[in-house]
């Protein structure tokens, strides 16, 4: 049977960008501050689910909510199943958009707002793939469960509670990441830095970062005036911004405090050479004052260590696999105040280095009195080869609809396709596409979005059929 999937997307793509819309309408970034035994991560993510699954509802599925925290949408009644893991949460949408993120916006071809791209875009494309093939009653000898996450920006709650409480088949993929298929991940593990409790000089307070897994775009600092005065302020930042254009900064007084804020350019963590650090360009500025001691430990080490060393040479983590490239460090969050004083690293790690190898090099690289232990879970390195079967028949359904040879390759991205043993990531952003994940203006390509969903749909058919 010849089945012209690009036709079948065709006809049913006003409905798909009817529904994206009411998705990304929700801000379902993860919101702790008003769970409820309802909404243990807060309203937002489980109204999104909940309204992913009313989709399937309508359109005939076969659907689970599993206490608000995951869900399941299925077709087929074989034993057999296969695996499709997307989110529908979000990252906060930060600074620097130019329209309101929640609230989408066509232009120019694409789709503009916080999550077209990751993931809620890519979820609803594999999910009309599996409409497609229900609709036509095609014949399978498996299941496909799109399996919906609701935390996987952060600790990854929902999938674990979904891992818990139901059965995940062993091979699948997930429409997070780039086609033609991400075969392996770098491991990531998060590092919190701790200080010895600041004594307040200059630096009142200095705070930065939003989440992990994103390279800050903003860094403020509010510092005592009685320490130094203003016009000196202005001028050294003046020329620090002269000889720095990349970033943006400007100073505020009020009463005896100068406010000092750095802008740079947000990024995914995966990619922190693609941002622009707004934290250690502050922290760069501020040595060039008169700090005390304490002072120069936390700030100097931030300029020092961290600045613009995106593979972690200075802190002795610095690792390269000829399969899954370089480690990248990303210093992403930063509290300092009278009461503390941390920094959050985010690593991302080929094989050849675990928690705890990364663990003992950090804390030989740290000064004295100086600490860092992992915080959250530590995600190990995962890789499918590139033969295999899986990525041989996804690869395959790409091509046919691209005409594009590249290969399969390692990213440093966390998607939920390592957690099946036999999982990849897959699509839909396409090679050369910019990466607009986790950064202001996020969007999708609508024809790429509509491409997506037909290779998904063949895909798919080729894994179950």
């Amino acid at each position: 049977m010849s089945i012209d999937w690009e036709k079948e997307v065709s006809h049913r793509s006003d409905e798909l960008i009817n529904d994206l819309s009411e998705l990304v309408s929700i801000d379902s970034s993860r919101d702790t501050e008003h769970k409820t035994s309802d909404f243990p991560l807060g309203p937002g993510p489980a109204k999104a689910l909940q309204t992913f699954l009313h989709f399937a509802d309508r359109d005939g599925f076969t659907t689970k909510n599993v206490d608000n925290l995951a869900g399941r949408i299925e077709i087929g009644d074989n034993d057999d199943a296969i695996a499709i893991l997307s989110h529908v949460d979000v990252v906060p949408e930060g600074p620097g958009w130019n329209t309101n993120p929640f609230e989408p916006v066509i232009k120019d071809g694409n789709f503009y707002a916080r999550g077209a791209a990751d993931d809620k875009g890519p979820g609803l494309a594999a999910y009309y793939a599996m409409k497609i093939i229900k609709e036509l009653n095609l014949p399978t000898s498996k299941n496909v469960q799109l399996i919906l996450g609701t935390d996987e920006e952060s600790e990854w709650v929902g999938i674990n509670h979904y891992m818990e409480t139901e059965t995940m088949p062993e091979t699948g993929f997930s429409p997070d990441a780039e086609f033609p298929a991400i075969n392996g991940e770098k491991g990531i593990v998060s590092f919190k830095v701790d200080f010895p409790t600041p004594t307040i000089g200059l630096v009142k307070s200095f705070a930065a970062g939003i989440r992990p897994n994103m390279v800050p775009q903003i860094a403020d600092a509010e510092l005592e005036l009685n320490v130094v005065d203003a016009e000196t302020l202005k001028a050294k930042l003046n020329d620090f911004l002269n000889a720095h254009p990349e970033v943006k900064g400007s100073i505020k007084i009020e009463d005896a405090i100068a406010h000092v804020q750095i802008v740079g350019k947000g990024a995914h963590a995966m990619e922190p050479f693609n941002g622009i650090n707004a934290a250690t360009y502050l922290a760069s500025y501020l040595v060039t004052l008169d700090l005390n001691d304490s002072e120069k430990l936390y700030f100097g080490f931030i300029a020092d260590n961290l600045h613009l060393d995106f593979a972690g040479k200075n802190l002795g983590i610095a690792n390269k696999d000829d399969v899954m490239g370089e480690l990248t460090l990303s210093p992403n969050i930063y509290e300092y105040d009278a009461t503390k004083a941390n920094i959050l690293l985010n690593i991302r790690y080929p094989k050849g280095d675990t928690g705890e190898t990364l663990t003992n090099k950090i804390n030989l690289a740290l000064p004295t009195g100086v600490t860092a232990a992992i915080e959250g879970h530590n995600q190990l390195p995962h890789f499918v080869a590139a033969d295999d079967p899986l990525v041989q028949a996804l690869v395959g359904a790409y091509r046919d609809h691209t005409d594009d040879d590249t290969e399969p390759f390692t990213v440093g991205g966390g998607t939920y396709g390592r957690i099946l043993k036999h999982g990849i990531a897959y699509g839909a952003m396409f090679p050369g596409d910019e990466n607009v994940m986790h950064q202001p203006n996020e969007y999708i390509n609508i024809d790429k979005l509509l491409k997506s969903t037909a290779i998904y749909a063949d895909a798919i058919y080729r894994l179950i059929k």
